[in-house]
């Protein structure tokens, strides 16, 4: 017993049971919030006294599992995970069962607290290395079976989901042009400025003060600065009309998105080159290789993994920035948050939120791999 308990560190079991605490307390609140249409206010309903005390039992699971039994741990908080996701489905569907096809049913406190507990405990069972990280996400493709299996076809979010369709799917797509746009803008602007900067400090001094500029702007300001010179440029130029260009719609989005991608772009393009030690460039030159043969053998591969961080972070904050630029016209996720916001219809909101924060996650995790698996390959070679 005592080499089981060495496993785990304190830190970790703290974090696990800090974890059981949100989840103790949604054990015993409302799970469902059944309304008789999308706006009007309902009834909320908790679950029967069996299903709280398994809720219960599940939130001490992963910090028990951690105390004693280690090698379970990331079953365990799996195993929590799933379970909000299937009380969940179950209260739905019973909730809904003889109510008019316009009835909702949503997830209630209780439920969002559980979940974020089990996500908690999922965090903390991922700190016990890669076996433990690979368990604790088995919740997912469970909770994805369940749903494509219609285990969660009476939650209210998934309800609206279907309800509109391809409309979903063409505000997604363009939710991912605008995002692609101005990340293929920000690069094909701030690739030659950094490198045109990286050896003249006043111009970058100069180029990293606009952008820092342009960061204090809140995005909204800057969206509704960017309305009257493009529509005064769409009204001169009939040509620039005729491409779409006008004040309200794509054409101030991408042109915000782009100025705000420029910082991270700039700052980490200038830091990577600047950062590649005098050292290795001396030994490239006396190897015998040109300027350009140094910049393109030495410097350019040793600056990319920081340079590709830059990368990242401009593309996590873009997809933020493409849900505002709904207001203005340019589509995407953000019409179903404002739409929602609109009508006090928070499932709408959800479906708008949840798939923008999932592309965010999803986009960060796939660059940080890109990162790694370029500094690895540095590492090697060096």
């Amino acid at each position: 017993m005592s080499a089981a308990l060495s496993r785990v560190r304190p830190d970790i079991q703290a974090v696990l049971w800090l974890a059981a605490l949100p989840m103790l307390a949604g054990a015993w609140l409302p799970w469902v919030l059944l309304r008789p249409n999308r706006l009007a206010p309902g009834e909320l309903l908790s679950p029967q006294a069996g299903f709280q005390l398994a809720l219960t039992l599940l939130a001490l699971l992963p910090a028990l599992s951690a105390r004693f039994f280690p090698r379970w741990t990331g079953w365990a908080a799996s195993l929590a995970a799933f379970a909000a996701f299937w009380v969940l489905g179950t209260h739905t569907a019973g909730a809904l069962s003889g109510q008019a096809d316009f009835a909702r049913a949503s997830a209630a406190s209780g439920c969002w607290l559980f979940l974020t507990g089990a996500l908690i405990a999922v965090y903390g069972a991922g700190l016990l290395g890669r076996a433990g990280r690979l368990l604790a996400w088995v919740w997912l493709p469970a909770a994805l079976a369940l749903a494509w299996s219609g285990g969660l076809a009476g939650w209210s979010v998934l309800v609206e989901a279907r309800n509109e369709g391809p409309r979903w799917m063409q505000e997604f797509a363009q939710h991912l042009r605008l995002v692609g746009s101005a990340l293929g803008a920000a690069l094909f602007i701030g690739v030659p400025l950094t490198l045109w900067a990286a050896r003249r400090p006043r111009l970058a001094g100069a180029l990293l003060s606009f952008a820092n500029a342009v960061q204090t702007v809140p995005s909204l300001a800057l969206l509704g600065l960017l309305i009257a010179p493009l529509s005064a440029l769409a009204h001169a130029v009939p040509a620039l009309r005729d491409l779409g260009v006008s004040g309200i719609g794509v054409a101030p989005a991408l042109s915000a998105m782009t100025l705000y991608a420029l910082l991270p772009l700039l700052r980490n393009g200038l830091e990577a080159l600047r950062g590649v030690p005098e050292g290795v460039k001396d030994a490239a030159r006396g190897m015998g290789m040109t300027p350009a043969q140094v910049f393109r053998r030495v410097e350019l591969p040793l600056a990319l993994p920081v340079w590709l961080s830059g990368v990242r972070q401009a593309a996590v904050m873009l997809v933020g920035v493409a849900a505002i630029a709904a207001l203005i016209g340019a589509g995407g996720l953000g019409t179903y948050i404002f739409k929602g916001l609109q009508g006090a219809a928070a499932d709408l909101i959800l479906l708008g939120a949840v798939p923008a924060a999932l592309l965010a996650t999803l986009l960060d995790a796939a660059l940080r791999g890109a990162e790694r698996w370029l500094g690895a390959r540095l590492g090697s070679v060096t």
